[in-house]
């Protein structure tokens, strides 16, 4: 008796269409619809900004901005975000002007290995953005999910309240 006909469990699932708008360029591509945005930025894109880190999104270090919001970007199916608008550390400056709080980490050499630093800037730019940078106190609360094994969170947060404030997004202490 011969039973239902399966595809072996190796076979790859068809190709999905899907279009990314990255830092302000649409991008084409057929992925595999288990594909990561991480994986779609990195691996198709060349985008290595965002980096690899839990692959759990418990790191942060692959945080990306999608309409203006934080992502992590290894949680998010590429498929799934179609047409949204991506932003990621590599379209953070405009041309050779860095964003402020590009400039403040410089300043305030909040990084020492720098794995976490691209996804510490996105989520700081949203952080500021959401009106989240008030207070040390509150920067290190809204600033919780994402996470620096070298220990520069001083520094880190120091950076987000010099850029805060030399945006105009925060007024006050």
């Amino acid at each position: 008796m011969a039973g239902p006909t399966s595809e072996p469990a190796s076979a790859a699932p068809a190709l999905v269409n899907v279009v990314l708008r990255v830092n302000g360029t649409e991008h084409r591509l057929s992925l595999d619809p288990r594909t990561t945005l991480l994986d779609a930025l990195r691996e198709h894109l060349h985008l290595t900004g965002s980096k690899k880190g839990c692959g759990l999104g418990q790191c942060g270090a692959c945080t990306v901005l999608m309409d203006g919001k934080r992502v992590k970007s290894c949680l998010s199916l590429a498929a799934l975000v179609d047409s949204r608008e991506i932003t990621t550390i590599e379209g953070l400056a405009q041309g050779e002007q860095l964003h402020p709080l590009q400039t403040a980490f410089i300043e305030r050499d909040a990084f020492q290995c720098g794995y976490c630093t691209s996804g510490q800037i996105m989520a700081g730019v949203a952080c500021i953005a959401e009106g989240h940078a008030h207070s040390a106190q509150e920067i290190r609360e809204w600033m919780s999910g994402n996470l620096c094994r070298c220990g520069a969170y001083d520094h880190i947060v120091a950076a987000i309240q010099d850029a805060a404030g030399s945006t105009g997004s925060v007024r006050g202490g």
